[in-house]
């Protein structure tokens, strides 16, 4: 058996179908149960648990081989990032009490920087959990892919993407989740002593210009990329509803800085799904809806 949380996130959701598909027992972990229906329908327990209750964390880890672990990534957190500290605490609580054979963690590019950003919070996971008594994977996954979904309005309306990556030439490590979710699939068959530290990005790194190119293409028409200025930012994040787009803001900086990237760049993983077959099904996706 193993559990999932974040099952109802498309990371997790791929972490549970790779299971579900081997024929191993999966229980997701949703914090209301009315999500839990359609896995319930796919042949997965369901547990309701929040990340904040620790009592309830340990009933749906008691058990299991293995947790998959993904913190819910919150882009506008009031400083000091308390609900996270909370989540963090109970997590380590549940899993100490547990004890599962082993742990995958669902980390990020970059999260070993000092200075300060959006990242920090799975920064501070990664410390509590380098403490937990089983064996424990930090995945750390490059840029999703996927967040190009937010580009497709702009890109069939104007032509033009804003991009707060920049230089618009300068590649930056992108993978899909799909192979984020087939590599925590992986580890959590895996068995390994202590700590272990994959970095997973995708075939090839990407620059802004890149996807603009792939869209071009794929939707036959003629996008192209526009950084937005770097003093405009704040004023865009607080337009789009961000309270504190501070820490965000530092993300991007240290993006476009270098100082976000692979703590061991030289020995990342590469997974196999290229940024085209991605933005063909967002595409896809996004006509489906409509």
């Amino acid at each position: 058996m193993f559990a999932i949380t974040g099952i109802v996130d498309p990371v997790g959701g791929v972490v549970a179908r790779v299971l579900l598909a081997a024929g191993l027992d999966v229980r997701g972990v949703v914090d209301q149960a009315v999500k839990g229906v359609e896995w319930a329908d796919q042949g997965c327990e369901v547990a309701v648990a929040e990340m904040n209750d620790a009592d309830a964390l340990l009933r749906a880890f008691r058990r299991v081989e293995g947790i998959f672990v993904l913190l819910a990534p919150n882009f506008d957190p009031v400083p000091g990032s308390p609900e996270s500290t909370v989540s963090i605490a109970a997590l380590k609580h549940a899993l100490t009490s547990a004890m599962p054979k082993r742990v995958v963690f669902l980390s990020m590019i970059g999260v070993h920087a000092t200075q300060p950003d959006l990242l920090r919070q799975l920064g501070a996971m990664e410390r509590e959990f380098d403490s937990l008594p089983m064996p424990v994977a930090f995945l750390r996954a490059a840029w999703f892919m996927e967040n190009a979904a937010s580009d497709i309005a702009s890109a069939l309306v104007s032509g033009v993407i804003p991009s707060f990556l920049f230089p618009l030439d300068k590649p930056v490590p992108m993978v899909a989740i799909a192979d984020v979710g087939r590599m925590a699939a992986h580890l959590l068959r895996q068995n390994w002593m202590g700590k272990k530290l994959v970095e997973l990005e995708g075939p090839h790194r990407t620059s802004p210009n890149d996807v603009a190119e792939v869209f071009s293409r794929l939707l036959g028409l003629d996008i192209r990329m526009e950084a937005v200025a770097r003093d405009r930012w704040a004023e865009v994040f607080a337009s789009q509803g961000m309270k504190n787009p501070l820490l965000r803001i530092q993300m991007l900086d240290g993006l476009n800085e270098g100082w976000i990237d692979f703590e061991f760049p030289t020995r990342t993983v590469k997974g196999s799904v290229p940024l085209e077959v991605v933005v063909r099904g967002l595409i896809h996706h996004t006509f489906e809806t409509v």
